[in-house]
């Protein structure tokens, strides 16, 4: 163990400065990315190539999945820190090659302990504060989840200590990356906002404006960051001066004298921080063309939506279909999950979630009955009742129509290894910028993860606000096995749509005929039991007549905190005959991913 820590940590210092000194060119540019490669020995795929370069050479000095993941994921605090980083959380899904087993670990942040469940209600007016106001604020701070995942998982299943997973991405962080355009519109997207908090524009708008395609952004104050939790763990993150220094950021958030947004006051304390813990769940499983599918339980709605969903497709035999048809089935099936994700699915701890019977093949069945293939629902449409017992074609329950707060900004990645071990790893900061308030001297940003909890308290509601709560999330990292062995892993970023960008992933590569990269780069429509599907344009184009023949409304995606027009960003992995991966990631959304293996033979 010592020599692989040894051989690990030299050879991230020899990777870092060859990267560094080919990074010292006259006309600096952005890495190549790569949304394919099929290899040997291990494979990372993501959004951005420093990342899974980082998780690479981890690979190739030795360490494992978990490892990979780690690395690359803190490398992602670098160079996408307005998706994810230590200031948030997520949800990791581990398969274990030697036991044959998928673990799973929470890493969701938490309502603090002193916050109620009117706190995003205006007292003087009795209705929730506007939206945008309650995403720049400290309101919506919860208690970062991510650094204790990783120090979970490292010390589960890894072979590197924090301090050596985090070097890498400390290193990237002193020496700076090229800026592409997707950072700099990502950054001009929240310029109003950033501009208002006087840290934040401090590191992310240099001379008042967003860093410059092909300029070298630097983050020295997250290196040292990195560093300081590499030599003293995560008790320096959950502890001591730091963790009163994100306490008093979230209380008394910094803001310019002349700031339009209110940047209201938040509830986050050092007594949450000490108090915070990951949570080991047993994963979601569902059966589906005789493969078994593993994703999130609750605290995440992913593992459940997307099991269902799956479930009340088993019996609609989508291959048979025709495309018109088969993507009809698909939204039906889809509206019919996100009303019971919407009725029943909250944090356990909290709400007697029926998981088992929303992923019961029965529950399932009943469900697709009402699936009318000649004519779409009216939606919203009804709840069901997973109680058991089950017939075809019984009628919903009440309806649940509840306004979807979730960010469209998240980031996820994919790692296995020359063993066999594999994860697939979600995480955010929420809203792309998350809480726009970066903790003064330290090179990241807060989350506003606590905007996905409903804003007005309703009884019977499982994702109103309480105290210590974990908010409900639609992160899917999803692993499927074949035969008990891996055979593809995937995830996404974007909100709520995150939980249909899987899905449809997973129906284009098992039941359209498409091989992986085709069902990523397939152009994508997001059904969450609302009148209007959302699509990117692409879809309208290609299939808008047929759908709305079939009564569907669609409508363009599109983000009011973003300029993009895209769902989601699948970062995924199949494994194929012989021991070789595919690894691949989107050709074109959010600037395109990378994917990368240990040992190449094609790109």
């Amino acid at each position: 163990m010592k020599k692989l820590v040894a051989s690990l940590s030299a050879g991230a210092l020899v990777l870092s400065a060859l990267t560094a000194s080919g990074a010292v060119a006259s006309t600096p540019e952005p890495p190549v990315k790569n949304p394919t490669s099929i290899g040997f020995g291990g494979a990372v795929s993501s959004v951005d190539p420093e990342a899974t370069n980082i998780g690479l050479g981890v690979l190739r000095l030795g360490g494992n999945a978990v490892d990979a993941a780690v690395a690359t994921a803190a490398a992602l605090g670098v160079t996408e820190p307005y998706s994810a980083g230590i200031g948030g959380g997520g949800y990791f899904v581990y398969y274990n090659a030697k036991q044959r087993k998928v673990f799973t670990i929470d890493g969701r942040e938490t309502a603090p302990a002193s916050m109620s469940d009117t706190a995003f209600i205006n007292p003087a007016t009795g209705t929730a504060y506007p939206f945008a106001q309650l995403v720049t604020s400290g309101k919506s701070i919860g208690v970062p989840g991510t650094l204790a995942t990783w120090d979970s998982a490292l010390r589960q299943w890894g072979s590197l200590s924090l301090g050596k997973a985090l070097k890498p991405a400390a290193d990237l962080a002193d020496r700076g990356f090229v800026v592409d355009q997707t950072f700099r519109g990502q950054t001009l997207d929240n310029k109003t906002r950033f501009a208002q908090i006087p840290p934040t524009a401090k590191l992310f708008l240099p001379n008042g404006d967003a860093p410059l395609v092909g300029s070298v952004f630097k983050n020295p104050e997250l290196a040292d960051t990195y560093k300081l939790i590499g030599k003293q763990g995560p008790s320096a993150f959950y502890g001591g001066p730091l963790a009163a220094e994100m306490a008093a950021t979230a209380q008394n958030p910094p803001k310019t004298a002349d700031a339009v947004l209110p940047v209201f006051p938040g509830y986050l304390t050092t007594g949450d921080l000490a108090s915070y813990k990951v949570i080991d769940r047993a994963p979601t499983k569902v059966r589906y063309d005789g493969l078994d599918v593993y994703g999130m339980a609750p605290s995440s709605s992913g593992g459940t939506t997307v099991g269902e969903a799956l479930n009340i497709l088993t019996p609609q035999h989508l291959s048979q279909l025709t495309t018109p048809q088969a993507l009809h089935t698909y939204l039906e099936a889809s509206a019919l999950a996100f009303a019971d994700r919407a009725k029943y699915v909250g944090d356990p701890a909290y709400v007697n979630v029926p998981t088992q019977e929303l992923l019961s093949p029965g529950f399932g069945a009943e469900r697709s009955c009402l699936i009318d293939p000649d004519h779409a629902a009216t939606k919203p449409t009804a709840a069901g009742s997973p109680d058991g017992s089950y017939s075809p074609c019984t009628a919903g329950t009440t309806t649940v129509e509840r306004p979807d707060t979730e960010g469209l900004s998240t980031t996820h990645l994919v790692a296995a290894d020359q063993w066999g071990n594999v994860v697939s790893y979600t995480l955010t900061i929420e809203q792309t910028g998350g809480s726009g308030i970066t903790v003064p001297g330290r090179g990241f940003l807060l989350n506003n993860e606590l905007t996905d909890f409903s804003a007005v308290p309703v009884a019977g509601d499982p994702n109103r606000i309480e105290a210590g709560k974990r908010p409900r999330s639609s992160m899917s990292p999803t692993i499927v096995l074949r035969g008990g062995k891996p055979f593809i892993a995937l995830g996404s970023p974007g909100g709520s749509t995150i939980i249909t960008t899987v899905l449809q992933t997973l129906t284009n590569r098992l039941d359209r005929g498409m091989t992986l990269p085709q069902a990523i780069a397939a152009p994508r429509a997001s059904q969450r039991n609302t009148a209007a599907v959302t699509a990117e344009p692409p879809f309208i184009d290609a299939y808008g007549p047929d759908l709305t023949a079939l009564g569907h409304t669609l409508v363009p995606s599109g983000d009011a905190f973003t300029s993009a027009a895209e769902i989601g960003a699948v970062a995924a992995l199949e494994f194929l005959p012989g021991g070789a991966i595919l690894a691949a990631a989107e050709p074109t959304r959010r600037g395109g991913g990378d994917a990368g293996t240990v040992w190449p033979i094609a790109k």
